[in-house]
């Protein structure tokens, strides 16, 4: 049984809650989920750990990451292969998200918060001070168990708040086993996860000893976390959904392009917030690149993640899988499917790699985020259509251009509108850049100093 972390300590949850393991589609082990009552007693600890933990230096702080990331590093094998169970996704991708989670940690310590002067003259000194907001309360999604809370855990704890951390239900164990390992590490209250079968939210983001919420998820959920941080004013940060576009122009190579692009549509069973979604592809080389696309998706491995060799593993969740049965009714109703297109005779939740051609704007699977592994290739004929097309979206996560000349791309990408544009990539993440998303994609931003600064209170001091 895995327990919940509550000031600093193991405890049994007020009931038990089933895992399911999505290559099997059977319960392979079972957590604690907590109460009402326990939610709070995790709250009440980080309020009470909050005063002595900001207490410390920033540098102090920044040693404390370090040891969470050495955490990370000692035990990647055991962690890894456990995410692997819960979520699905190959073992070679949960070994790098373990690792990617550890540099997260590491690169607290690169980052500080001095004191910014604005103003030294005759009439006045002006002084930019920043200190932590407090209790920081933090909500995920099942895609990533370990390397979205880690870019929630890492600034906030390291700029002087405590956490109450709600992993998403089908996804609980690593996170849980990650802050057991943790006891030692960080001081009583400091870090407390909760587990919960999506009967707690609301709860915990209203919560008026919450000072902040961030939050990974979809932009339905996102709205009403928003609506319940209000009555308290809480600050939030909102990474929701995407539905990001490709866009192809027609001097691309398009072998290396067709690779690219199946790599950011297909990693995690394309199960990620800013996978390739769509591709606006020019009709002049409409028909090789769909060819190629579809090539790669009917010789990619899918199977069990802790099998040697798969290259996609299943959908992580029953309710997921149903739903993108019916984005594959759609793709075979709007369009013509020239690569998969079925679910897998399995008792696990497994899908083929779809690629789906001669399909256009307003149908489902274009206009919708999938979230899995289907993707569909829009012919277009005039450029400016296509990046209209992009942009028509309520979405404005991720985006990417692709082409041979690297100014060309630069001005198509300069007209999307989203948070992020890749030339030639998708996505390419990394810690120290800024990411967050356009429109109903999000609320501010995570990683690098803007990130961190979320964490924190600004404070102009004016003598």
């Amino acid at each position: 049984m895995f327990e919940l972390v509550i000031n600093g300590q193991q405890v049994k949850g007020a009931q038990a809650l089933p895992v399911i393991n999505p290559a099997t589609g059977a319960v392979f082990a079972t957590c604690s989920r907590a109460s009402l009552e326990q939610m709070n007693e995790a709250v009440a600890a980080a309020k009470a750990a909050q005063p002595a933990w900001a207490a410390l230096s920033l540098a102090a702080r920044g040693e404390r990451m370090d040891a969470v990331a050495d955490v990370l590093e000692a035990n990647r094998e055991e962690l890894s292969r456990l995410l692997t169970s819960e979520q699905g996704k190959p073992l070679a991708e949960a070994l790098g998200e373990i690792s990617w989670a550890a540099s997260v940690f590491r690169n607290m310590k690169n980052h500080d918060l001095p004191v910014e002067v604005l103003e030294d003259s005759d009439i006045r000194r002006a002084e930019a001070h920043r200190y932590p907001l407090g209790v920081v309360a933090s909500i995920n999604p099942w895609n990533f168990p370990i390397t979205t809370p880690a870019g929630k855990i890492a600034p906030a704890l390291y700029t002087g708040n405590t956490m109450v951390l709600k992993p998403a239900p089908t996804t609980p164990l690593t996170m849980l086993r990650f802050a057991e390992l943790l006891q030692d590490v960080l001081p009583p209250g400091v870090f407390n996860v909760i587990v919960d079968d999506n009967d707690l939210g609301t709860a915990l983001t209203s919560h008026p000893d919450v000072a902040k919420v961030s939050f990974t998820g979809s932009t339905a959920t996102g709205k009403k976390v928003m609506a319940s941080s209000a009555a308290t004013m809480k600050r939030v940060t909102l990474e929701l959904g995407g539905n990001d576009p490709a866009i192809v122009l027609d001097d691309v190579n398009v072998e290396e392009t067709a690779e690219g692009i199946f790599a950011g549509a297909f990693g995690n069973a394309g199960q990620v917030c800013v996978a390739v979604k769509r591709v606006y592809a020019p009709e002049a080389i409409y028909d090789q690149l769909c060819d190629a696309l579809a090539a790669k998706a009917r010789s990619a491995v899918v199977g069990d993640g802790l099998q040697p060799g798969t290259e996609i593993g299943p959908i992580q969740n029953k309710q997921q899988y149903e739903k993108l049965k019916g984005f594959l009714e759609d793709a075979r109703t709007n369009g013509t499917v020239i690569a998969g297109g079925q679910v897998i005779d399995s008792q696990g939740y497994f899908i083929e790699p779809t690629i789906v051609r001669d399909i256009a704007d307003g149908t489902r699977l274009v206009d919708e985020e999938q979230f899995g592994p289907i993707l569909p290739i829009v012919k277009y004929k005039n450029l400016g259509d296509a990046v209209a097309a992009a942009n028509a979206s309520t979405y404005g996560l991720g985006s990417s251009v692709w082409s041979g000349s690297r100014d060309r791309a630069r001005e198509v990408a300069r007209q999307l509108q989203a948070g992020s544009t890749w030339i030639n990539k998708h996505p390419d993440p990394a810690i120290h850049l800024p990411f967050g998303g356009a429109k109903q994609s999000g609320i501010g931003v995570e990683n690098a100093q803007a990130g961190l600064d979320e964490y924190t209170q600004l404070h102009i001091i004016t003598m």
